[in-house]
């Protein structure tokens, strides 16, 4: 008895201490009004002075101020005069929500053990309490898609927004596509390491290769079956990739990989693909631009893959890409407790040959496009969803954004996080 109280103490302690993810917002009870904003609405326009208006959860309509007066008696009015508006971002590739301390397995959700996963469902691991997601969506990132990682065929992907009690409120596009992980021609290590060899040829690849090509075969020969008796888990979450219901993102790096997983998808059939990563993506672009496959770019913060390149090459990619007529998303890559930097890392590249609205494209628009859900969100548009974000600042500029509305669906969601909270708890402890 005396340590059951002493548990219920400890924990009583810390959920006072760290607190608990903000309580999800109710559905938009009364239309709304946002005047007097800088709208930027994702596809690369502007209106200086705008009035966006939503209800039940969708944008009804999107003008310059003087055109429509929204009256105070049905709509709830919130002036934004001198702040700007922005659709809420999203976050492609993402494993937030399936990965809370990497340190900590218990906490990592986001890979399963064996070869082919195909049925593996990153949604229904997906966690609503990560404190992840309240810091993430205080940085305007509203959206993700949540996918797996580890073995060949990694499971499929589903987009969720930020705001849910449980991840079946959170589905905002279910199994929306396949990930693999496309074998590399050579088995790279760590060449900043100290004592580093050179790259080894991957002796596994072929068993790679061919175990894919008798998955993507017998998936393309179930699809053919209407009512299979029995049904196979694997092949039937396969089946979208043949009609184009889902999308096969390929996970490669390198320029012959890019090629080859794409010559690849479409020898089997594959409607839709769309590479992951793609830090050669600059070398290839005259093939990504013939076959009509986009590309997501991880996390520009980094070094260039080889010596020879260009010191500032993965800052300029999305430029190069963009245009040449590529269609180019952004991510943040595997790393959950960065995603809130995913508008910075926009911003990065409106220094190498992007305007600010086409940086924007990239973590709005464009994602929404190769995670087809471009006809619900993306761009500030009547008919869409209200997701949208208020800052102070330019929200792709960390020394001024600061975000001070945002709303999901309508629903204006809570701001605060554990940052926030420890921010104030400590700046009361030394005066700040």
């Amino acid at each position: 008895m005396k340590n059951i109280s002493i548990t219920l103490l400890i924990l009583l302690t810390t959920s006072k201490l760290f607190g608990q993810p903000p309580v999800v917002a109710k559905l938009q009870a009364k239309p709304v009004a946002l005047v007097g904003g800088m709208a930027h609405i994702g596809n690369g326009q502007i209106i200086g002075n705008s009035v966006i208006l939503f209800e039940n959860g969708k944008i009804t309509e999107v003008a310059e101020a003087g055109r429509t007066t929204p009256d105070p008696a049905r709509y709830e009015v919130i002036d934004i005069t001198g702040k700007h508006i922005y659709p809420g971002l999203i976050a492609p590739n993402s494993r937030i929500g399936l990965d809370e301390v990497g340190s900590v397995k218990a906490t990592r959700d986001n890979s399963e053990t064996g070869v082919v996963n195909a049925s593996v469902r990153s949604l229904v691991s997906y966690n609503t309490d990560s404190e992840l997601i309240p810091v993430t969506r205080s940085n305007g990132v509203l959206l993700a898609q949540v996918a797996p990682e580890g073995a060949v065929v990694s499971g499929t992907s589903s987009v969720v927004q930020f705001d849910a009690w449980n991840w079946e409120d959170a589905a905002y596009r279910k199994d929306d596509g396949l990930f693999v992980n496309w074998p590399d021609y050579f088995s790279r290590g760590n060449r900043f390491a100290e004592g580093a060899g050179p790259a080894k040829k991957n002796e596994a690849r072929a068993a790679v290769l061919q175990e894919l090509d008798r998955t993507l075969t017998d998936g393309l020969a179930y699809s053919q079956i209407r009512n299979p008796v029995p049904v196979n888990l694997k092949l039937e979450a396969m089946r979208g990739l043949y009609d184009g219901r889902k999308t096969l993102f390929i996970r490669a790096d390198y320029a012959k990989e890019i090629i080859e997983g794409v010559q690849f998808a479409r020898q089997h059939n594959v409607k839709k693909v769309v590479v992951v990563g793609a830090t050669d993506a600059w070398m290839v672009v005259d093939f990504l631009k013939e076959n009509n496959v986009p590309v997501i770019l991880n996390a520009l913060h980094r070094l260039p893959t080889r010596e020879e390149e260009d010191v500032d090459m993965p800052y300029k990619l999305p430029a190069l890409l963009h245009k040449a007529g590529v269609l180019v998303g952004l991510a943040y890559g595997d790393q959950p407790m960065q995603l809130r930097n995913l508008p910075f890392v926009a911003g990065n590249a409106a220094g190498y040959g992007l305007t600010r609205e086409e940086a924007l494209m990239l973590v709005t628009s464009n994602n929404a496009r190769i995670l087809g859900i471009d006809g619900r969100t993306g761009t500030l548009a009547v008919g869409k969803d209200a997701n949208i974000v208020v800052s102070t600042g330019d929200l792709l500029d960390m020394r001024f954004s600061d975000v001070t509305h945002a709303f999901i669906s309508g629903r204006q969601i809570s701001l605060d996080n554990k940052h926030k909270r420890l921010n104030n708890r400590f700046s009361a402890k030394y005066g700040f």
